[in-house]
């Protein structure tokens, strides 16, 4: 039994670094899978035990990470930020920085912009 935790973890893992590495490159989970050698059934399966999430779930969540660090710089358009990330549509973008941040990107840029002192950007 510990030797499948062992391997699911690892498992999670490698597409977690996958996904980390490809962030803003649109791709199907079984493009993923073949990438890794792997079923996509089973990767999903797994990668779902071991996260509480999907693939897609976490690949959204690093685009979202990676926007909030692109909205701190105002030089950026919220959309600019938005298709660094990897989101192709600013529609998109909003809908899924609000579903996992909880606020659109202009209200998260206006709370992180206001205060200068803030240390959780």
């Amino acid at each position: 039994m510990k030797e499948k935790q062992d391997s699911g973890n690892a498992l999670s893992k490698t597409v977690q670094a996958y996904i980390e590495a490809h962030y803003t490159e649109h791709f199907s989970l079984q493009e993923m899978a073949g990438a890794l050698y792997m079923n996509g059934s089973y990767l999903l399966r797994t990668f779902r035990q071991q996260t509480g999430m999907t693939p897609l779930t976490y690949h959204h969540l690093m685009r979202c990470e990676k926007a909030k660090e692109l909205l701190c710089d105002p030089r950026l358009s919220i959309s600019q930020a938005g298709e660094s990330a990897g989101f192709v549509s600013s529609s998109h973008f909003s809908h899924i920085f609000r579903k996992i941040v909880g606020c659109t990107p202009s209200e998260y840029r206006k709370q992180h912009m206001s205060d200068p002192e803030r240390t959780d950007k």
